[in-house]
């Protein structure tokens, strides 16, 4: 089968369509014929050799699937040959066929396309983890969400929206304010012309919010511990600001703050599916009914992965960025 390749980390010009071996089924795994995945940053650190794949997961790159089922291990149970599923993985998803846990896979409805819902799993269930499970954010709350117009920030904007909180978000230009303005957000902030911080406490009236949703890391923990309320909840999901920085932990203790960290493909498959059961029950229907929505910002074909790549390295996206296997 054809996959997506590197023989040594580097640039995205490292990435070539090479054959490889096609996988073969576990007792409780699909086999997938691949229609469609999505980016995500911890592709670009894969590829960079910083971000290595999980013990026993494919070392091809990629996340998130859509597709549809072709061969199934022995005891697999609820899904058919040429059922459309899309999900989460370990690893793979860049190859015209990828492995998928038969409790991670999730039925396609019949209204979304194969690049619709490759574009859902992977923001859609983080920002379900960040926002929901871990942040426990609440109707007539606050959030403060980061990379507003990335593939979780705008999927968390959806949810929180949907949550009745109120939200606030940042982006890093006044073209990305333009474009996610109808995604849920009361408030939208270009923290490249603005102090986020003093725009929140201003905005709050210093009361501060009750979560924060951080891709950002050690750079902006501090600002982050002085404008959450009593009792508010600080997830990471990010590092792009690095990893070490000293902090202030009389402001966690004075203020009962939580610190979460959360990284999805880390996480187990018994953990997955849990995470999975939690988004076919809350989140799902809402897709349904069309609350909330997939946010593409772009189509690749397969072989212009490259190019993909560097649309991402570029932080030029608003929202996923997929690529077309279907041709």
């Amino acid at each position: 089968m054809h996959a997506i390749t590197f023989k040594q980390p580097g640039e995205p010009s490292v990435l070539m369509l090479t054959d490889v071996p096609q996988p073969i089924p576990g007792p409780e795994q699909l086999l997938v014929h691949v229609k469609a995945c999505a980016l995500n940053r911890a592709d670009l650190l894969q590829r960079r050799g910083k971000y290595p794949p999980p013990p026993g997961e494919s070392e091809i790159l990629g996340l998130e699937i859509a597709g549809q089922v072709v061969a199934m291990g022995k005891n697999v149970v609820g899904f058919g040959i040429g059922e459309r599923v899309f999900g989460l993985v370990g690893g793979g998803a860049y190859a015209e066929y990828c492995l998928i846990d038969q409790g991670i896979a999730i039925p396609i409805p019949e209204k979304f396309s194969y690049v619709e819902a490759a574009a859902i799993a992977e923001a859609f269930l983080t920002a379900q983890e960040a926002v929901l499970t871990l942040g426990q954010l609440n109707a007539n709350e606050s959030i403060l969400i980061h990379a507003g117009a990335s593939g979780v920030g705008s999927a968390a904007t959806q949810i929180a929206h949907q949550a009745n909180a109120m939200v606030y978000t940042t982006v890093g230009s006044s073209e990305k304010m333009a474009k996610i303005k109808n995604f849920g957000a009361h408030a939208i902030l270009n923290y490249k012309e603005t102090d986020f911080a003093a725009e929140i406490l201003r905005l709050t009236n210093n009361r501060g919010v009750n979560v924060i949703i951080d891709f950002i890391g050690a750079t902006y923990l501090q600002s982050h511990l002085e404008i959450l309320q009593p009792g508010g909840r600080l997830i990471i999901v990010g590092l792009m600001g690095g990893t070490k920085t000293e902090i202030d932990l009389r402001l966690l203790q004075q203020k009962r703050l939580q610190l979460k960290g959360l990284v999805m493909r880390m996480q187990s498959i018994p953990e997955k599916r849990l995470i999975v059961k939690r988004f076919q029950e809350t989140l799902l229907p809402l897709f349904m009914n069309g609350k909330l929505r997939p946010i593409i910002d772009s189509i690749y074909p397969f072989n212009e992965v490259q190019t993909a790549h560097n649309h991402m390295e570029n932080n030029a996206n608003i929202g996923k960025i997929v690529l077309d296997l279907s041709h």
